[in-house]
């Protein structure tokens, strides 16, 4: 898990949705804001909403792992960002994601 101060709060998350850019990849979107401040670590959550995994087990496992994988490469994102990782399906292997999270890191240089 990543410490809370990489993580984004709530009050962002519906910035996020209102003003956000976003990538969209076949096992989820990011959506992110660059903020002006570049002093800001990189905040990044993941969500990931009922239709995608019905039990809360289900969907806790998904976002431990978006979060076990960013926390190899939370680095690697431009300092000041804002961003957020909605799971469109139920992927259960930690590879895909990690090839997915690369393509977002590719695409946003």
């Amino acid at each position: 898990m990543l410490p809370k101060k990489n993580r984004v709060d709530k009050k962002n998350i519906d910035l996020l949705f209102k003003e956000g850019k976003f990538f969209s990849l076949p096992n989820f979107t990011f959506k992110y804001i660059l903020s002006k401040d570049k002093n800001i670590e990189p905040r990044i959550s993941f969500i990931i909403s009922k239709k995608v995994a019905k039990l809360a087990v289900k969907r806790n496992s998904l976002r431990r792992k978006g979060y076990s994988v960013l926390k190899k490469y939370i680095d690697q994102f431009p300092s000041g960002v804002l961003g957020v990782f909605v799971f469109k399906k139920y992927q259960d292997d930690i590879s895909i994601i990690e090839n997915e999270i690369k393509n977002i890191l590719n695409k946003s240089r």
